[in-house]
């Protein structure tokens, strides 16, 4: 699996680490605080070869590049947040393993708006809310670069 994209944003993934919080038998957790707030990418020429095979190539939203992400350059001034990745195989339809590895500090504590709320009934629409992201305009951008590697091998890029 590999996260689809919407018009606006480029591929990424959301990550939100909560510290001692309770997690009940739904799976939802309450209680603690949340250390980190932020969102991981990948590089263009992965997002790019993953666009082009199905069932993501039947995805019709414009895809906004790295390049024009504002949230992707606005997280590149503090952190490399795009993944590494290798391909399992020759091809992406073959699978990737991608990972980050990210310092988190415990005693942080940041508010997050979340976009809804699981209920007894339910999944409930916050007003207002909006995931908790870091949002607003970064100046410039994060040119994002890959060297070549053949399949299997792992894949570097640098911002």
């Amino acid at each position: 699996m590999f996260p689809g994209h919407y018009t606006g944003r480029t591929t990424h993934v959301h990550i939100l680490a909560h510290v001692n919080a309770t997690l009940h038998p739904n799976k939802t957790l309450s209680g603690g605080h949340n250390a980190h707030v932020g969102q991981f990418f990948f590089d263009q020429s992965l997002i790019s070869a993953v666009s082009a095979v199905s069932p993501y190539s039947a995805n019709k939203q414009t895809l906004t590049p790295n390049t024009e992400d504002t949230i992707l350059a606005q997280e590149a001034g503090s952190m490399d947040p795009v993944m590494e990745y290798a391909l399992l195989g020759d091809g992406v339809e073959d699978g990737i393993l991608a990972w980050i590895t990210v310092g988190i500090d415990v005693s942080a504590d940041h508010s997050v708006s979340s976009a809804a709320t699981w209920t007894g009934h339910g999944g409930v629409a916050n007003a207002g809310g909006r995931g908790g992201a870091p949002g607003g305009t970064a100046p410039g951008s994060a040119p994002s670069s890959s060297s070549t590697a053949k399949s299997g091998a792992v894949r570097r890029r640098r911002l």
